[in-house]
């Protein structure tokens, strides 16, 4: 058996207020319709077909590397009218509805969903105990009869609480000719695609169903306020699972993971902590409060304070980072560094027990090991238009207030007096300095005001 997706993508989404398409809206900083998407290819379909017509090429260009195709829906005429579209591209044995606002699909699900199909159709349905606004499945011996959308419904349809997820798997040769049969003879004047379950009875056609074990899985987003529910439902499934493989996280309803976080045992994430991109975090890290991190990995033991910021780095086993410090893109730094409050590190790379604990920027250098970087120190990497490196080799005292003018190198053991300006190489295991000699004015006074 060979599968056709179809992904629903043609709309507005004009409740969320936004010229961006609904489907490209963020979940987790990622497009809805990319979950998706994602879920689509895990089941290895023979072609894809994203229908589109709000901003299509918008929609187009987020999945450039992907060969799928693109009906265009130029009038949003209901899901009928949307299948009608893509059933010129639909090559597989069956055919695979999903909705580019219903991210967190369950692939399980879907198997399961498609192995029921067997020449007819098998549809998704949800037990909702306030069914209002949805379209009901109508049952009669209970085997389904009918999907009547909730405008459509009777007074006794209305009461029905199983519902119809508009996820469905068909036979493609009978999709295509129930599709022909549709018409618009309702209140909403669309082509329900619900209405070939009518036909599949009338052919006599095997109708199924599977019910979804979550209602998360089978949730559209159609607002903001929506997307924020379901960010915040998405976040708290996240936070369970490293629950549940031993990971401390003080309150699960303050955290975000945007991407892939995967935590050692013993790990402990504190609230308002932010994960961006692949995070990979070792035995025994601890992340305090309202730290960023972003495709990052932190080696076993380190501590990262509050307020830290960690981008495109690697973190190494027993540091200490922050309060508020912030390592930028390139950094590598061994066992026992300290990064302390206000440093600021950019393509550095930081041999073990290095301190380097306030106020200071590190850009494009390499620095051995056991280095102290006193308070204020700066390398100055950038002339306006190159950079260059600072290279400090292993047990350099810097003195505080230093500014070292790259291209420099600071030899083994060497010590630099507080306050210099280095512009020079500096010899190992000298004491290396520069200062103005202090004055003192006679007879000078303060200004006063007039």
């Amino acid at each position: 058996m060979t599968l056709s997706v179809v992904i629903l993508a043609a709309g507005k989404g004009t409740r969320m207020c936004s010229d961006l398409p609904k489907v490209l809206q963020p979940l987790a900083n990622k497009p809805l319709i990319k979950y998706v998407v994602d879920s689509a290819l895990s089941l290895n379909p023979l072609d894809v077909s994203i229908v589109v017509g709000y901003r299509a090429e918008t929609i187009k260009s987020v999945f450039s590397k992907n060969s799928f195709n693109w009906p265009l829906q130029k009038e949003q005429l209901g899901t009928g009218h949307a299948l009608q579209q893509a059933a010129p591209f639909i090559l597989g044995d069956v055919t695979l509805i999903l909705y580019g606002d219903v991210p967190l699909i369950d692939v399980d699900d879907l198997k399961k969903l498609i192995s029921l199909t067997k020449g007819g159709i098998s549809i998704m349905t949800f037990n909702k105990g306030d069914s209002q606004g949805y379209g009901r499945v109508v049952r009669d011996n209970n085997k389904i009869i009918a999907i009547v959308e909730d405008k459509d419904c009777s007074s006794a349809e209305k009461k029905i609480s199983e519902i119809n997820s508009g996820i469905m798997a068909v036979d493609s040769k009978k999709l295509k000719k129930w599709l022909k049969q549709l018409s618009n003879n309702n209140q909403q004047k669309e082509y329900y695609l619900t209405d070939i379950v009518k036909f599949a009875v009338e052919d006599n056609s095997r109708i199924s169903s599977y019910q979804a074990l979550d209602e998360i899985t089978i949730t559209g987003i159609n607002s903001k306020y929506e997307l924020a529910m379901m960010e915040r439902a998405y976040q708290m499934s996240l936070a369970k699972k490293l629950m549940d493989q031993g990971v401390t996280i003080i309150d699960p309803n303050r955290i975000d993971i945007r991407g892939e976080l995967t935590c050692g045992q013993d790990v402990t994430i504190d609230v308002g902590c932010v994960f961006e991109g692949k995070v990979i975090l070792g035995e025994g890290v601890h992340v305090k409060a309202y730290t960023i991190l972003k495709s990052c990995e932190i080696k076993k033991n380190t501590v990262i304070e509050s307020f830290s910021h960690i981008d495109s780095s690697v973190v190494g086993e027993q540091n200490r980072i922050g309060p508020f410090a912030r390592l930028r893109p390139g950094c590598n730094l061994a066992e026992n560094v300290h990064v302390g409050n206000y440093v600021e590190v950019k393509n550095a790379q930081i041999g073990m027990g290095t301190k380097i604990n306030h106020l200071s920027y590190i850009g494009d250098a390499e620095i051995g090991s056991d280095v102290n970087i006193g308070a204020g120190t700066i390398t100055c990497n950038y002339d306006g238009a190159n950079k260059y490196k600072t290279i400090i080799e292993s047990n350099v005292f810097v003195g505080s207030d230093t500014q070292l003018i790259a291209p420099v190198k600071i030899g083994q053991g060497a010590t630099i007096g507080a306050g210099s300006t280095i512009t020079e190489d500096v010899p190992a295991e000298k004491l290396t300095l520069s200062r103005t000699e202090q004055k003192t004015v006679p007879d000078w006074k303060r200004p006063t005001k007039k």
